[in-house]
């Protein structure tokens, strides 16, 4: 390990061992992230409690990835596809199953392994190494980000010198290791394609999408979607292929003469 990076663990170590609590929530994803700010919470000697957030829509793997580190494991109010009944697609525009599956608090001290390097916007939102994160005017949380600074290469290394085991999604099929992956919910429409990669690999997950999306569009007459779209196909078709209201606006006419329902089968393989 090189002693930039040992250094950067010694300032992780510091920051942990600086809570003023002995009930803190570490946030665990399953990611590579996470598994790190769990090994750092556990070199620090600090009390804390890992949990995982049950998405309901997570990778394969990832609970069982959750079990064998000892993570604490909490099941949602409702499940993705109940959400997606009462309030249809997730997209970039409506992020509703963040909110409801992830960003909840559940102690008033929290570790999470969020990093400036993942995105312009972290980098922008996230500056200093601990923050008070507001959810309502009764429920705030200090927040502390042991590794706000470190690089995926950072992260990479100090998997690889510690030896720690990450969720198999993260190891190629020659058994190395590819720390640029990333883990996420299926189909989340914040990927740089919208999911299409997910869909494709999981196309079962598309059929699950519009047999729930159906209910939702059937029980929800007043819909101003139904404005842009005919069907349920449709509103798929957009947010997974374009999730841009003014492109499908402009080849409006083009676009609703063809069948869906067909495009959708034909391209993923399946039968809806």
């Amino acid at each position: 390990m090189t002693d930039s990076l040992k250094h950067k663990e010694e300032l992780a170590i510091k920051l942990l061992k600086q809570i003023p609590s002995d009930d803190i929530e570490l946030c665990y994803s399953g990611g590579k992230d996470s598994d790190v700010i769990l090994y750092l919470a556990r070199l620090a000697g600090i009390p804390f409690t890992p949990i995982y957030k049950n998405t309901t829509i997570d990778q394969p793997g990832t609970i069982k990835h959750c079990q064998e580190n000892g993570v604490q494991i909490i099941q949602p109010k409702m499940t993705f596809f109940q959400l997606i009944e009462k309030k249809g697609f997730p997209s970039r525009f409506a992020r509703f199953c963040c909110s409801e599956l992830k960003e909840y608090k559940i102690k008033d001290y929290a570790i999470l392994g969020i990093r400036r390097e993942e995105s312009k916007k972290r980098a922008k939102l996230y500056v200093e190494p601990e923050r008070c994160r507001v959810y309502s005017k009764t429920e705030k949380c200090k927040q502390y980000y042991p590794i706000l600074y470190w690089t995926t290469e950072d992260i990479e290394q100090y998997v690889t010198h510690n030896h720690i085991q990450l969720h198999p999604l993260y190891y190629r099929e020659d058994g190395t290791l590819d720390c640029t992956r990333r883990l996420g919910c299926l189909g989340c429409p914040l990927q740089s394609d919208r999911g299409l990669a997910d869909f494709k690999a999981h196309p079962k997950l598309v059929r699950a999408w519009l047999k729930h999306g159906k209910i939702w569009w059937n029980t929800h007459p007043n819909l101003k979607t139904r404005t842009y779209f005919s069907n349920i196909y449709e509103v798929f078709a957009f947010r997974t292929f374009t999730d841009s209201l003014a492109k499908m606006t402009l080849n409006k006419e083009a676009l609703f003469q063809t069948d869906w329902k067909r495009r959708l089968e034909d391209y993923f393989k399946i039968d809806l």
